[in-house]
């Protein structure tokens, strides 16, 4: 918590506020800001989100898990895996080949089954 002290701390001064106009702002206290800058203790879930919308920036930010403001935006896209292809095979099975739509259909529900959509 250290880490999130010094970014918190560091965003306040940013802006010339004082830990009671920072509290001010956030509905806070003068102490709590001052427990989270020094890392004595931590601030509620939503706290955080106080602080990461009054400055505009990433909660990965604030946790120091980048020193983008604008943070990063994760994209999970497993692969699907050798033991998913039974399910490949039950979605073969489930469409009928004459239909128009069939490759369409399929390649969808692949592309959806891998996390490639």
């Amino acid at each position: 918590m250290i880490e999130v002290g010094k970014r918190l701390k560091a965003l306040r001064e940013s802006i010339g506020f004082s830990q009671v106009k920072m509290a001010q702002a956030l509905g806070s206290t003068q102490s709590s800001i001052n427990r989270y800058e020094n890392g004595q203790s931590s601030p509620s879930v939503e706290l955080f989100r106080r602080y990461a919308d009054y400055f505009d920036v990433s909660l990965d930010y604030i946790f120091a898990r980048t020193d983008k403001p604008q943070g990063e935006t994760y994209h999970f896209k497993p692969k699907a895996a050798p033991e998913r292809e039974e399910l490949r095979q039950f979605i073969e099975m489930c469409f009928d080949p004459q239909s128009p739509m069939n490759e369409k259909l399929k390649e969808t529900l692949f592309r959806m089954m891998e996390g490639e959509s």
